[in-house]
């Protein structure tokens, strides 16, 4: 039986796993600093992996908390789920899948510690802040989501004032802060591991096509850092607005540094997605920019079939998490549900199960920020992540290479956060 380097995340990897993928046999330890360094679990012969049963749990509640309607699990550590059930459109039905993945996650612990409760924010602040005022009033210990950026602003003051901490769902990471944690992807993990992946292959010199927008700004910063960081040059930037005359103005700008025999960089950033590629692509196309001079890089906004299937694009480099733990839990979600999960559905079962591992190592106390802090960081379905000082999210995550009208993993996602660019 192998144990896991004291160095690694704390593994939250699911029960079973789809045909195909590799179980890893792990023993359950901490490290006695009071942090957490990782937890194992053990492979049961050839039949997956079978999760370790937690000291308490299984099914009381503490005494006075009587059980709620419709929450999941029967443990005496209480954890609220935000999410805007109600909320019409997309928003209620990616709500729902989120919600399943988090009692989906529950049903592969044997006696989860926790019991954790859904209540509808009804994707508005106003709603946001009633439920977490109702997760206060019933004893919730941690309070998982909200989605929105606007939620989890709401939310987290009211949680704020009652020293309860949130780990939430916003891909805003300016949502962040405070008692806040975000576990969503966002751009800074993407941008870090592909600069560092680029550096490490003799690539340098950067450009960036940019979208004018939050969301560009954001990438910008990542991208000067990373850069920096990675002894890079960054030698030029060009901004678009969404539209295809603003997108050739830029190209055609990039094209004359990018562009000929003699480009002034040989990495180019182009961190958007399906709706924007087709014209960006032409104009570079147009522009006489060589990939094979000049490697194209990507963001997770890549992992879209209508991206993929882009035949300029074959040999570019993009980071997301290594597909095959999704897959697992897809699958595992069609068998209890009868449909696919929103790609997003893993924030939620990795936040459930975190919520229940920690639940499982002290039942007093779980949800201290050592804990949520710790810079080992935790094992989820899409790979390692942990919490940045600022509450933001940093993940592991896998390059993959573009294969029209697919992808392939270039380089594996890291194991552990040191040396992986961070």
């Amino acid at each position: 039986m192998k144990r896991v380097h004291p160095g690694g995340p704390l593994a939250l990897s699911p029960e079973t796993q789809a045909p195909g993928t590799t179980a890893i046999g792990r023993r359950t330890f901490l490290r006695r600093a009071g942090s957490v360094a990782g937890l194992g679990l053990l492979t049961a012969g050839c039949g997956g992996i079978t999760l370790p049963t937690f000291p308490g749990g299984g099914g009381t509640p503490t005494p006075g908390q009587a059980p709620l309607p419709g929450g999941f699990g029967s443990g005496p550590v209480r954890v609220a789920l935000l999410l805007p059930l109600s909320a019409q459109g997309n928003a209620g039905v990616t709500a729902t899948g989120l919600r399943n993945a988090a009692e989906l996650a529950i049903a592969d612990i044997a006696q989860a510690p926790v019991t954790i409760v859904p209540i509808d924010t009804k994707g508005t602040p106003e709603g946001a802040n009633a439920a977490a005022q109702q997760a206060v009033g019933t004893g919730a210990r941690l309070i998982l989501g909200p989605l929105f950026s606007a939620e989890v602003a709401a939310a987290g003051r009211t949680a704020q004032a009652s020293g309860i901490p949130v780990i939430a769902f916003s891909s805003d990471p300016n949502a962040a802060g405070a008692n806040v944690r975000l576990l969503s992807f966002l751009a800074e993990s993407d941008i870090n591991r592909i600069v560092f992946y680029a550096a490490q292959n003799n690539r340098r010199s950067f450009g960036a096509l940019l979208p004018e927008s939050s969301y560009g700004v954001i990438v910008e910063n990542a991208l000067r850092q990373a850069v920096s960081r990675n002894g890079g040059q960054l030698i030029a930037v060009e901004r678009y607005k969404p539209d295809n005359a603003s997108i050739a103005a830029a190209t055609g700008r990039m094209a004359a540094i990018a562009g000929g025999a003699t480009p002034r960089v040989n990495a180019l950033l182009i961190p958007d997605g399906a709706s924007a590629m087709p014209a960006i692509l032409n104009g570079l196309q147009t522009g006489r920019v060589d990939p094979q001079r000049v490697k194209l890089l990507g963001s997770g906004q890549w992992s879209d079939g209508a991206v993929l299937r882009q035949p300029l694009l074959a040999g570019a480099w993009f980071p997301a998490p290594d597909p095959s733990g999704f897959n697992g839990l897809s699958a595992r979600y069609r068998t209890r549900y009868g449909g696919n999960p929103p790609r997003i559905a893993s924030l939620s079962y990795d936040a459930a199960r975190l919520a229940a591992v920690l639940a499982g190592l002290d039942q007093t106390n779980p949800f201290t920020d050592a804990r949520l802090s710790s810079r080992d960081g935790f094992q989820g379905t899409d790979g390692i992540f942990r919490f940045g000082s600022d509450g933001r999210s940093e993940r592991g995550l896998a390059v993959l290479e573009v294969q029209p009208p697919s992808s392939r993993v270039l380089q594996a996602a890291p194991q552990t956060f040191a040396g992986s660019g961070f």
